[in-house]
């Protein structure tokens, strides 16, 4: 007889195809059977039966029941998706009105893949298997869908709450990255979810512990990192998504904390999220823990939690009644809450009052100061980067002036556009800064309430009485009105040129339809001041951090025009003379040292130098801890990771960057995205690492 090993296997006749499929199963099904079999079995035949007619519904093809369960056919990824949101929707809201004991959850897997259809019906093969694991993966009530069938449906279908996370699946020997949609929130309940923002140190940390007990007794769900995130999960993606859910983002604000670069990435985030939400959620409450009213909060937290009321907490005396303050305002679902002061409209006075004096530097004590946001200005700590700062002083003098200031964060754009402002003021000049991040995001959504919201901010800052309703006629375009208003009201009503600081302007690039007429009226304007002695009186300076990616005509762009300023870092002779403003008496070998590390970063320099100066450590043990969990750049790293991991091709991108031994060839836009983040060098469009502190860190995390 022939042996077994060589006897030829029978080829079997099958048609393959792409095919989105789907598995479904019920959470704890083997317990629930145990505990009651019958009363299981009628539950899942209910479930089931409605879930084959929402199928039908969204084209799709019942292949088999698997008990508890069952295993779907789709030709679209789109209906599939959708499908599955569908039954669980349609499942939680039918499950609200019945008891406990009659509800069952319900857990969905979706991958996109080659299948292979048999005469008989089956449907086998590898996208089978990854649909089936996918399944056991996914969360009670919730949804878990493969790379594959994320980049198809991503920018097709809302998907609440969805957040990445990279596991192992059984017979796959590489790690997977995979998406999960977390159970729907059908509004059903009056209990709130309550993101807690607080750091891991006394007394933030005992205080959120106890704002969390408090509100999970009181049927709330409260996400608190330290608690909530198990071992192993990607906590960026965790903590996206639960922002995405919370109704509430509690803010634990004490001196440590409005200086962690995670704080106020929470806070932007929530801030966007509520801009963009048509419920106003997630609701800032701000604590002031052990941080007092008149202590005042970096750039950014100021420009973020403008108006809100902050709260304050002293000592233990304190807790039990903030505690209960929180849970009655959750408990009623109150909204954002106002200060007094965010209330009050501008006060109106003659133009005679309206030509501000020529600013002073106030007298500064030199004492090490915490690096954060913006260099005051008479600080000494300020590093000039020669030719900037007089190319810049001199442009702005010039009629009809326009300077474009570009770094990524953190490099010294807002202190440099201060000193601009006030140098035009000493010479007369009306200053007038303006930071986009003021603007409530539903503002940017509309061309005419953008350039009134616009108009109006400048002309009070002016100390201007607000004439808007005078100019704006809806005859005319909204740019025709804002260009009135400006031409015939502002400018005519000021004695002395103005120096327009634009901030943050990258909050306008998100918004395409709106930018590309904004910029194009900026452009407008700075050519009518080579003709026009009323425009000769604007100066513009206009910051910004990411590329310019909305398409605008190279005609009407204010980015091709002007002096363009793209800050670098710091180099050595820099360093060590910031190291000598500290009182550091550095050789060449510790500059050396710390820039091998952290590159000439301006930051990272002189956080490093401040903490080195107070001796809180010494250089070597900063750079034996620096790119790890437990080093001073701890917060500033996971920043980078959790923007990171919000943009899966970004990640990828810096993964080729950081693994490799030479420069890497991305695709432009993730090159320039990765570069304008401060990650990468770029030339054309090849990238290396911007320092070992990024190259070792993320090398780590992102494998």
């Amino acid at each position: 007889m022939e042996p077994k090993e060589n006897r030829e296997i029978p080829l079997i006749e099958a048609d393959s195809t792409l095919a989105a499929i789907v598995f479904t199963d019920v959470e704890g099904y083997t317990s629930k059977m145990a505990a009651n079999q019958n009363r299981t079995l009628a539950l899942v035949d209910r479930d089931l039966k409605l879930m084959r007619r929402i199928c039908e519904q969204f084209k799709g093809r019942v292949v088999e029941d698997t008990g508890d369960g069952l295993f779907m056919y789709f030709s679209s990824a789109v209906n599939a998706v959708a499908c599955a949101q569908e039954i669980q929707k349609v499942i939680t809201q039918f499950a609200a009105g019945l008891p406990e004991n009659n509800v069952l959850k319900h857990r969905i897997g979706i991958h996109l893949g080659d299948v292979a259809h048999f005469e008989s019906g089956k449907v086998k093969g590898h996208g089978v298997n990854m649909a089936a694991r996918l399944q056991t993966a996914a969360k009670a009530g919730g949804i878990c869908i493969s790379q594959t069938v994320y980049d198809v449906v991503k920018n097709r279908l809302p998907l609440p709450g969805i957040y990445q996370e990279v596991r192992e699946v059984k017979g796959i020997e590489e790690a997977v990255t995979v998406f999960q949609i977390p159970a729907l929130d059908i509004g059903q309940s009056t209990n709130k979810r309550v993101f807690i923002s607080y750091r891991s140190h006394e007394p933030d940390l005992s205080l959120a512990e106890e704002f969390y007990r408090a509100l999970k007794a009181a049927g709330h769900e409260a996400f608190m990192a330290g608690q909530s995130i198990r071992l192993g999960e990607g906590w960026p993606q965790r903590i996206e998504a639960e922002l995405k859910q919370s109704d509430y983002l509690l803010l634990l604000l004490s001196e440590k904390s409005v200086t962690s670069e995670m704080v106020i990435e929470e806070v932007r985030r929530a801030k966007e999220l509520r801009d963009r939400n048509s419920q106003d959620k997630p609701v800032i409450l701000p604590i002031r823990v052990n941080f007092p009213l008149n202590s005042p909060l970096n750039y950014n937290l100021r420009e973020y939690l403008n108006f809100i009321q902050q709260r304050q907490w002293h000592n233990a005396e304190d807790t039990q009644k903030i505690v209960q303050e929180i849970l009655e305002i959750v408990r009623e679902g109150r909204s954002q809450e106002e200060t007094t002061e965010g209330q009050k409209h501008p006060v109106a006075i003659s133009d005679s009052q309206a030509k501000p004096l020529p600013v002073a530097i106030p007298e500064l004590p030199q004492v090490p100061e915490l690096p954060e946001g913006q260099v005051e200005l008479a600080s000494i700590f300020y590093v000039e980067r020669p030719p900037i700062e007089s190319r810049c002083y001199e442009t702005v003098l010039q009629p009809g002036s326009l300077i474009r200031i570009k770094a990524p964060r953190q490099m010294g754009k807002t202190s440099l556009l201060a000193r601009i402002l006030h140098h035009g003021a000493n010479f007369g000049f009306h200053a007038v800064p303006l930071s986009f991040q003021l603007a409530d995001g539903k503002i940017f959504t509309d061309l005419d309430k953008f350039l009134r919201w616009f108009a109006a901010s400048i002309a009070r800052r002016l100390r201007l009485a607000n004439r808007l309703d005078d100019y704006w006629d809806e005859i005319f375009g909204s740019k025709d009105n804002c260009t009135a208003y400006f031409e015939e009201y502002v400018l005519q009503n000021i004695n002395s040129p103005l120096v327009l600081g634009l901030d943050e302007v990258d909050c306008v690039f998100q918004y395409p339809e709106v930018a590309a007429d904004f910029f194009g009226l900026l452009r407008a304007w700075h050519e009518d001041a080579k003709n026009r002695e009323i425009w000769k009186k604007l100066r513009l300076v206009v910051v910004h951090s990411t590329e310019v990616y909305i398409p605008i005509s190279i005609n009407q762009s204010p980015f091709n025009v002007g002096l363009p300023i793209e800050l670098p870092e710091f180099n050595r002779v820099q360093v060590q003379d910031l190291a000598q403003r500290y009182g550091l008496q550095w050789e060449e070998a510790e500059v050396a040292k710390l820039m091998a590390m952290v590159g000439g970063h301006p930051y990272l320099i002189r956080l490093a130098l401040y903490n080195i100066q107070r001796g809180d450590l010494s250089l070597e043990e900063l750079l034996a801890v620096a790119p790890t969990e437990a080093g001073l750049y701890a917060d500033h790293l996971r920043r980078h990771l959790w923007n990171l991991q919000q943009n899966p091709e970004l990640a990828i991108g810096i993964k080729q960057v950081m693994n490799a031994t030479s420069p890497v060839r991305l695709e432009a836009l993730s090159a320039f995205k990765l570069h304008s983040m401060g990650l990468v060098y770029l030339q054309g469009n090849e990238c290396s690492p911007r320092c070992d502190l990024y190259r070792f860190y993320l090398r780590d995390r992102l494998d």
